[in-house]
């Protein structure tokens, strides 16, 4: 296949700045039709200079190649800079994007059940392919849908400084406590009384607009980027030092880790931030068909998505929760405060038997059968929990059996030190941190 040369918006119109060249339009390969021809790159692949380590793995009466390889680079920050929010256990963009390249052709239709912070879709729609994505988690539309719809950065300039904030919590419209969330004081252990006082000034805002029909894609980004910049580990942040921006810590562990460092919180230009950070993520160039492209989001439970047509998506690449590892809720309370989200526990899945978890896994893949084009295929990324004593990939091939799919490899990316495995203080590839197992289904 030649190579197709991408338009790119000029950088001054939309990012307002020269673009930075750290970032490459995706490069198409050849559309991998014959599973075998997929088998042959992996084995031969030594892109990063390690040869492929193959064993077989016996499942019932089928034995299921597995390749090992470090398959894309370890580097933090090489995807492109739509991705850079952070959400509980997401993998990095190249992930999607070395199936992508290998199964899809621009206009195909790419499709993530867990879709989270959206990397799926936003490798998906990069490269030319229509995006659909699904989350029972409403945190995960607000996150995802903006950076699919991004608004210029004159337009979220524009926006910034028209907006009136309070300058302390005693003018602001209603307390922090109302609606039992949470209250003025517990909050103020993250931020300090004028910043909160903005933040409690940007909810007001976001919610008359949202009533009076106004709410538009510039206010959808503005709350997703404030929304990315509650709390933090550094001045970037609206709060204090506290955990990393994908684990809210609860109040009670916040005021430790206040009393240990003998800190309190700082004010934080909350206008500032939100605009640095927005000229972060909108630096590098956008595809013109990236800005074109209609996507479907959703925000149903995984086996179960009436709205999705039958015999629709060409490629799934998807991660699910992995039993009761991460607790979505308590994990993002602070963003559902802010964002006025009620999540009911039950409708998020976090799930103690493994029995049980395989069940739900195999009505997913169920469903994903039934929403794949003959030929499609399912990427379903999954890792190493409890120490490493249970390699949850066996058990979605078996699952996948029982739903009617063929098991066609799995493949493992493993790769060295990351900023990951780094922060917890752990050996690399302990604990599932450095890797990715993938387990791919044809139809």
């Amino acid at each position: 296949m030649p190579r197709r040369q991408s338009q790119l918006i000029p950088a001054d119109q939309h990012s307002g700045q020269i673009a930075f060249l750290d970032w490459q339009p995706p490069r198409p390969t050849t559309l991998l039709q014959d599973a075998e021809d997929f088998h042959r790159e992996l084995r031969d692949f030594r892109e990063f200079n390690q040869p492929t380590k193959i064993e077989q793995r016996q499942f019932e009466s089928l034995q299921v190649p597995v390749y090992t390889n470090e398959f894309w680079t370890s580097k933090q920050r090489k995807g492109h800079s739509l991705h850079e929010i952070s959400y509980r256990a997401c993998y990095k963009p190249q992930l999607p994007a070395f199936f992508i390249r290998r199964f899809c052709q621009p206009g195909d239709v790419v499709y993530d059940p867990f879709m989270g912070r959206g990397t799926t879709l936003i490798e998906a729609q990069l490269y030319g392919c229509r995006a659909v994505g699904n989350d029972a988690n409403p945190l995960s539309r607000i996150l995802t849908k903006p950076r699919l719809q991004p608004p210029l950065l004159s337009q979220i300039e524009k926006r910034l400084w028209e907006v009136s904030l309070p300058s302390s919590l005693s003018t602001i419209s209603h307390s922090p406590s109302s609606n039992s969330g949470p209250s003025t004081a517990d909050l103020q252990v993250f931020f300090a009384p004028k910043t909160l006082a903005e933040l409690c000034g940007w909810k007001d805002y976001f919610h008359h607009r949202q009533q009076t029909r106004q709410f538009d894609k510039v206010d959808a980004w503005i709350q997703m980027v404030a929304c990315n910049r509650l709390t933090g580990h550094s001045k970037g942040f609206f709060s204090v030092y506290t955990l990393p921006p994908n684990q809210a810590t609860s109040v009670d562990s916040q005021k430790r880790i206040n009393q240990k460092k003998n800190q309190q919180p700082e004010y934080r230009n909350t206008k500032a931030l939100i605009w640095r950070k927005s000229k972060q993520l909108l630096r590098h160039p956008i595809p013109n068909h990236f800005l074109q492209r209609k996507t479907l989001l959703f925000s149903d439970s995984a086996h179960k998505t009436p709205r999705l047509p039958s015999e629709f998506v060409r490629l799934v690449v998807t991660s699910p929760p992995f039993l009761d590892t991460v607790d979505y809720i308590q994990d993002n309370w602070i963003r559902m405060w802010f964002c006025e989200l009620n999540i009911k526990r039950k409708n998020i899945w976090q799930i103690k038997s493994l029995e049980e978890w395989c069940s739900r896994m195999a009505d997913v893949l169920r469903e994903l059968r039934r929403v794949l084009i003959p030929g499609g295929w399912i990427a379903f990324e999954v890792g190493e929990i409890r120490r490493g004593s249970l390699c949850l990939e066996n058990e979605i091939v078996n699952a996948g059996l029982a739903s009617g799919l063929h098991p066609n490899c799995i493949l493992i990316h493993s790769q060295h030190f990351t900023k990951t495995a780094n922060c917890w203080g752990i050996s690399n590839n302990s604990k599932g941190t450095n890797s990715n197992r993938i387990i791919l289904f044809k139809k």
